[in-house]
């Protein structure tokens, strides 16, 4: 059998991080009780395991909120520094004002500090320990290369770097070296595959059009040998999915359906009895928080925007039937006297005020009567403009697919990738929406929710 370097999956390093955090917080609990005079909740409490658990919850509930486990942010040393301030400020702050499930307040509000010191400087030692040790090469998947393509290596290099740093390219294959890359090359002519994974401890070989190009068919039998020996052998569109959540461009073409097999959970009725319940239940709150705000945002409509408080717009909805949708103005009176046109990121159309209702999606608070009326879902590809829709479809085919489910209020693409502006963004989007229509279940769906309200907290909307 051959040699494997200890590594971890992406799951794994997110289980990793949350069992740890949890850990970290219990120690740190200790430490304060028989240190500090921290006495808040006692270990001998009768209700002591359940006072635990529901911190245990607010802990990676707001640590999930503020990407404590985004393991692009968890090896960012700033980063998880501010992140834990706010995960320990809000973890405590909830817990302390929720005393039905928690202990009562303190007299003594010190210990409220303690608390919060307990979770923060415990999670933060912690994630000190994660990127001085355990985010290190020592603990990377290693992989390798074998492509006939040289410009799929570059691409999928630079992908590698910028979205999965935690893969180390022990090197790559192709025809012929990259000009600049520092990535160590391979020459397929003298190459021992089973020797070079066996030096190099390599965990998973990706491999780029296997059965078209001769340079893969070269290593058949020794990628064989293996597979059978435990190494993962990865298609490199495959690869890429796993690392963009999105569908691949290659896939959609005539052969789309070999591909595009969407999720069971379409049809299931458990699973859409719940999303409609949800939808329901999320829209009256929805709404009545529409009812709340109206008068704050009606007095900055009246100085910023000067204008029509609402504005109905027709769109596509499921099976390409229209409705009205429902928003608050962002943009001056006229706006598209020419016309549709695709808002731009700058758009000078847009009001000030209306910059920051977008930014923090309040503009898209009215759109939970849409949803209350069945016309949209909470979760689901954005809707879009019949003149959009017809104009995209013309060049990309694929793109009425998305129309297969209901709009959604948020969705994969809105947290996944920046505002569309463009025939060419709205098709890269539609790559996302395909992947959430292919993948779809409620662990997607809770972390779409959860993405979209990190979205808001750090003002990313647009």
């Amino acid at each position: 059998m051959l040699r494997k370097n200890i590594n971890f999956s992406i799951s794994e390093r997110k289980l990793l991080l949350k069992f740890f955090d949890i850990l970290f917080v219990f120690a740190g609990l200790i430490v304060m009780f028989y240190f500090f005079d921290f006495h808040y909740f006692k270990p001998e409490e009768a209700n002591f395991y359940g006072y635990l658990f529901v911190l245990i919850c607010y802990v990676l509930l707001f640590g999930q909120l503020f990407e404590m486990y985004n393991l692009q942010v968890a090896n960012d040393k700033y980063q998880i520094f501010k992140n834990t301030l706010l995960t320990g400020f809000f973890t405590s702050l909830f817990y302390v004002f929720t005393p039905i499930i928690t202990p009562v307040l303190p007299v003594n509000r010190l210990q409220i500090l303690y608390l919060f010191l307990a979770i923060t400087v415990s999670i933060y030692c912690w994630r000190f320990i994660y990127t001085q040790f355990v985010f290190s090469p020592l603990f990377f998947n290693k992989i390798l290369i074998i492509s006939s393509d040289k410009n799929f290596v570059a691409d999928l290099i630079k992908t590698i770097k910028l979205k999965a740093p935690y893969n180390y390219i022990v090197g790559y294959s192709c025809p012929t070296a990259l000009i600049g890359c520092t990535e160590k090359y391979l020459n397929n002519r003298d190459l021992d595959l089973k020797q070079l994974v066996e030096k190099n401890q390599i965990n998973e070989i990706v491999v780029d059009g296997f059965q078209k190009n001769d340079l893969t068919n070269k290593f058949t039998q020794e990628l064989i040998f293996l597979f059978k020996q435990g190494v993962t052998i990865s298609n490199s569109e495959n690869f890429m999915e796993s690392i963009y959540k999105r569908i691949p461009e290659s896939q959609l073409n005539e052969n789309f359906y070999n591909h595009l097999n969407f999720n069971k959970n379409h049809q299931n009725k458990i699973y859409l009895t719940f999303h409609r319940l949800f939808d329901v239940v999320l829209s009256i709150i929805g709404i009545c928080f529409l009812l709340i705000s109206i008068p704050f945002i009606y007095v900055g409509n009246v100085f910023f925007n000067k204008g029509s408080l609402f504005y109905l717009q027709e769109r596509v909805g499921k099976g390409g039937f229209l409705f009205k949708i429902i928003k608050f103005r962002t943009m001056v009176p006229g706006a598209e006297k020419n016309g549709a046109e695709w808002a731009q990121k700058n758009d000078a159309r847009i009001t000030k005020f209306g910059k920051f209702l977008r930014n923090t999606r309040l503009d898209e608070v009215p759109q939970f009567i849409n949803i209350l009326k069945g016309e949209m879902s909470v979760i689901g590809p954005r809707p879009e403009r019949p003149e959009f829709v017809e104009a995209l479809s013309k060049e990309h085919p694929f793109y009425t697919i998305r129309n297969v489910i209901k709009p959604g209020l948020t969705g994969w693409a809105q947290v996944e990738y920046p505002y569309a502006s463009s025939k060419e963004e709205q098709y890269m989007k539609l790559r996302y929406d395909l992947y959430y229509m292919k993948e779809r279940n409620l662990l997607l769906d809770f972390k779409i929710i959860i993405k979209t309200i990190s979205t808001i907290l750090f003002y990313r909307g647009n």
